[in-house]
């Protein structure tokens, strides 16, 4: 095209990524940096050549079927891509990708922190010691317990958990994981790791329960009472795969009777929102969404969504093209 593309860009970004997309494109930002809504939404698939939207944008088949829409790609900032109809993307003739390798690291770090610190009791600690309510060193005091030998297992064994199981070998773990299909001797040789039998048999035998499936239908509340009683009493649930996967309120109920040891969470079935009952859990470690939250991993993304823009703007097949 003679001109240059019109983008929309839903949040704010890292400051050096929206430098970069606007010596490309004609670009608009979302200087409240605030979801915007289904209207703003609407209006911009009719003004725009492309759209380079977030996990807090729902763009469905109604929107992707708007007369006169002239946005020709999304380019979503982000691995998962579940708010995006992806079927009415390719009925509509409008590209998608996503940004699927730049967060692998950064999310199995916090993956392990959340590991240590429900482990540790560390947010508990820190709550005490805030509200003035530490009366100092005792033995018997905020007693967790350690990682070094444990048993992890991994539900799913993408990018991500593989990447987690590598650095829980640097703890002693022990790595067992269940997923849709076996992973090559190749891998699992690197990872140290073997799989179960089924997600039953590995929720009975994990230590530590980490969590790392993709979204949507197919995975909505994997981990629900039933799964939940099959784990040991003194176990951890760990999840920054996707909130929907686990059913917050079964997860309270569990904790609060003290038949999970702790939990430790970064996502959220009605994220911001979190379930009541999982906000009274001493024994939740609750973080607010961090998985790639570092500025090395947020512009990584930022850069990697641009790439896919470009190349689609240039003829090219994007890179990371799922629709």
């Amino acid at each position: 095209m003679d001109r240059r593309p019109r983008l929309l860009v839903t949040r704010r970004l890292p400051h050096a990524v929206e430098a970069h997309l606007s010596t490309r494109f004609e670009t608009d930002g979302n200087a409240d940096d605030a979801p915007l809504s289904r209207e703003a939404l609407a209006d911009a698939m009719t003004r725009y050549d492309a759209i380079l939207p977030t996990i807090t944008d729902r763009i469905d088949a109604a929107l992707l079927s708007l007369p006169g829409a002239t946005v020709r790609i999304l380019a979503n900032f982000g691995a998962g891509f579940e708010h995006i109809d992806l079927a009415a993307a390719r009925k509509a003739g409008i590209a998608v990708t996503n940004t699927p390798d730049a967060l692998t690291d950064t999310t199995a770090d916090l993956a392990i922190l959340l590991m240590l610190m429900a482990a540790r009791r560390a947010g508990e600690g820190e709550r005490e010691l805030r509200d003035g309510r530490w009366t100092g060193w005792r033995p018997t005091h905020l007693i967790g317990q350690g990682v070094t030998g444990k048993t992890l297992g991994l539900v799913g064994f993408g990018r991500i958990a593989q990447a987690t199981a590598k650095r829980a070998r640097a703890f002693g773990m022990r790595i067992r994981y269940v997923s849709r299909n076996r992973a090559s001797e190749t891998i699992e040789a690197a990872c140290d790791a073997s799989p179960a039998e089924s997600l039953e048999a590995l929720a009975a035998e994990a230590d530590i329960l980490s969590l790392h499936v993709p979204g949507g239908a197919a995975t909505r509340h994997l981990i629900d009472a039933p799964l939940l009683a099959r784990m040991k009493p003194h176990a951890i649930l760990i999840n920054t795969a996707r909130g929907p996967v686990v059913d917050e309120a079964a997860l309270a109920e569990a904790l609060t009777q003290g038949r999970l040891g702790a939990a430790g969470l970064d996502v959220y079935e009605q994220e911001p929102a979190v379930h009541p009952a999982l906000l009274a859990c001493e024994r939740a470690v609750l973080l607010p969404h961090l998985g790639s939250a570092t500025i090395e991993t947020r512009s990584a993304m930022g850069m990697q969504a641009a790439s896919n823009l470009e190349a689609f703007f240039d003829g090219r097949e994007p890179p990371n093209r799922v629709a």
